[in-house]
């Protein structure tokens, strides 16, 4: 932000500078060349004049000691013709005395009585001159002509030098604009930087170094104070929200832990009648103790900021494959492992498995005796370089399936499809996506090639990976069911 506020100062002096003076240094070239043509016009006819008055008075030969004189003292070369343009002398003995220099065409403009001024090459001068011809007399016949030339390599290192100048000057006027923009430039961004600090540890959740409050401008100063107390407030509820869903895990339990022994207690003394609703009401009891714990869990999850960690994605689903083979055997389905090896990818701590944990507990619920659930590792290289590799853990089961408008749904809280088991608490899905989300993750709902349903977790590799499949194993690839599987909106089979 620094460089961006300094470049743009900058920019605005230069183009300041630039505006000023280009326009003089132009206008300062232009007007020496002309005030140097005048001066050199006026002279050759003020010479051409008195040469004019040396022939009137038969004083021709006084001629090659004026034009020496006069381009001496004026540091020109000076040739002088007569009426018919034969040279009549030369101070730089170019042409030869006598010499027909009509065709020419500054002389031939001037014997007809007409100056001609202007610029030219010269090699032999080493560049370009100035020249100014001139007739002598005011009379119809022009008796004589004077052309003097001027080297203009004097007049434009007089120039340059001015250029030059202008152009240390401008150097000088950025260099202190520089050191003044730049000192303005920090004072405006260091309490922004120290906001940025601020802001990155509260997402960290505790701010260890406030901004200050007393420096910058006004604006950021005032900025500074309201950002520190909402900060406060924010880790004053943070701390109150964490202390609360840290104690109710204690308080809940406890009076659930309670009722639960009482309706059992209950069992013995009751008719044979009403023992079915004293089953439903100990499910209901054991839901509403999953629902707590979940409730709880998510809570903490969104309160809590945790960094990714490289995780292997194979190892963690061979893992949990292995755990939940039991469970999967007491139903009478497969579970099978398949896809790319030696995939590591980002998660925070722990939440992998409770990732497979869910999916799979979902998926047990709804696959039929005799079917199999599959969890395939895939991986995907990045597009073109915009995008980091991802990986891809699927969890496909063989069951009922959803609709598109349920799988849209089954990511929200509390929701379950309306024939899906009553002993679910539509939270399992919506931690599954929370867990995925905070390691850059996500999961989506498609369905399943010939039937069911595919639930595929995004995740980010640390690294690219070769894509190496591994055969498919039987159900003792298999994996974990938590002490509390969460459920999600998914239909019974």
């Amino acid at each position: 932000m620094t460089r961006r506020l300094l470049l743009s100062h900058l920019s605005l002096i230069l183009l300041v500078l630039l505006t000023l003076e280009v326009p003089f240094g132009v206008f300062y070239a232009h007007s020496e060349l002309s005030r140097f043509s005048h001066a050199a016009q006026q002279g050759a006819m003020t010479l051409a004049e008195v040469c004019e008055d040396k022939m009137e008075h038969g004083l021709a030969a006084d001629l090659p000691g004026l034009a020496r004189a006069y381009g001496q003292r004026t540091g020109s070369r000076v040739l002088v013709t007569g009426h018919e343009g034969t040279v009549l002398t030369d101070t730089a003995a170019r042409a030869r005395v006598g010499e027909d220099l009509s065709a020419e065409p500054d002389i031939s403009t001037a014997l007809s009585d007409h100056p001609a001024v202007g610029t030219r090459s010269d090699p032999a001068a080493g560049g370009e001159v100035l020249f100014a011809t001139v007739p002598g007399g005011s009379d119809a016949t022009v008796p004589c002509v004077v052309r003097t030339v001027y080297a203009l390599g004097p007049l434009k290192a007089k120039i340059n030098a001015v250029w030059l100048a202008l152009g240390v000057a401008g150097l000088g006027a950025l260099a202190t604009v520089s050191l003044i923009g730049f000192a303005l430039a920090r004072s405006i961004t260091r309490p922004v930087q120290a906001l940025e600090r601020a802001t990155a540890q509260l997402a960290e959740g505790r701010i260890t170094d406030p901004p200050d409050t007393g420096h910058g401008p006004p604006e950021l100063r005032r900025l500074a104070l309201s950002f520190t107390r909402t900060a406060t407030r924010l880790q004053h509820l943070l701390q109150a929200q964490q202390a609360f869903s840290s104690e109710v895990s204690h308080q809940l339990k406890t009076p659930l832990t309670a009722l639960r022994l009482r309706l059992e207690n209950f069992e013995p003394h009751l008719a044979p009648c009403a023992q079915d609703s004293l089953d439903k009401a100990l499910g209901e009891m054991e839901r509403l103790g999953r629902m707590v714990q979940g409730l709880l869990a998510l809570a903490r999850l969104e309160n809590s900021a945790i960094r990714p960690e490289a995780v292997g994605l194979d190892a963690v689903v061979a893992d949990r494959a292995a755990v939940w083979t039991a469970f999967a055997d007491e139903q009478h389905v497969g579970i099978r492992v398949s896809g790319a090896t030696g995939v590591r990818v980002w998660a925070v701590p722990g939440a992998l498995e409770q990732i497979i944990d869910n999916l799979l507990s979902n998926a047990l619920r709804v696959s039929p005796p005799g079917t199999a659930i599959t969890l395939a590792t895939v991986t995907a290289p990045s597009t073109e370089g915009r995008t980091p590799p991802m990986a891809e853990l699927h969890v496909i089961d063989q069951g009922p399936g959803m609709t598109e408008a349920e799988r849209l749904r089954a990511f929200d809280r509390f929701w379950r499809a309306a024939d899906a088991d009553h002993d679910g608490t539509g939270l399992g899905l919506p931690m599954v996506r929370q867990l995925s989300r905070v390691g850059g993750g996500e999961v989506t709902l498609e369905a399943a090639p010939g039937g069911g349903l595919d639930a595929v977790v995004r995740l980010r590799c640390t690294e690219g990976h070769p894509h190496r499949e591994r055969p498919g194993t039987s159900a003792d690839d298999s994996a974990a069911r938590p002490s509390h599987p969460l459920t999600s909106a998914r239909r019974r089979p």
